[in-house]
């Protein structure tokens, strides 16, 4: 089965093939994949290994990992197709909200309302566990609203930012 994923608006072609091995862009890839948890993940790829959280977000799939915060969208070959047919995938329009992905504390907001973004520009800090999370702009646009300060805690799944 081939799938279309989309990492931070970078496109890749993954395939899992009939002895479960995958393919990356036509390259064949060493993984292994364990669940953890309800959400925790580990992954060996390539003799490496990872601890992942996956969570589902609406169309999105929210993956963190080494403290980076990475959106994602997921489409097998037939629901690309339809959503070519359709006018495309529709991921540059419309608003982006940038919500914890757990709960923990605001340790720097790096943009302010009214402020023009690039995609992958760090817009709030987060710590959790003990580790700093870095939450990225996932396109280009404008802040339109900023919903924390620095200090603030914060529940998993608040908005911390939204981008038009």
């Amino acid at each position: 089965m081939k799938y279309v994923t989309t990492v931070n608006n970078k496109q890749f072609e993954i395939e899992i093939l009939a002895d479960g091995s995958i393919t990356v862009d036509g390259q064949k890839r060493e993984v292994d994949f364990h669940a953890l948890g309800p959400s925790m993940y580990s992954i060996l790829a390539e003799n490496v290994s990872h601890e992942l959280t996956i969570e589902q977000r609406d169309d999105e799939i929210e993956v963190l990992m080494r403290g980076r915060l990475y959106s994602t969208r997921v489409l097998d070959e037939r629901a690309l197709l339809m959503a070519q047919r359709s006018g495309g995938l529709g991921g540059d329009s419309g608003e982006v909200n940038i919500k914890s992905p757990m709960p923990g504390l605001i340790v720097a907001v790096k943009v302010e309302a009214g402020q023009a973004v690039k995609a992958g520009d760090t817009v709030v800090i987060l710590e959790s566990m003990k580790m700093q999370n870095e939450l990225k702009a996932s396109r280009d646009g404008v802040v339109g609203s900023v919903n924390v300060q620095a200090g603030q805690t914060v529940e998993q799944h608040k908005v911390l930012v939204s981008i038009s």
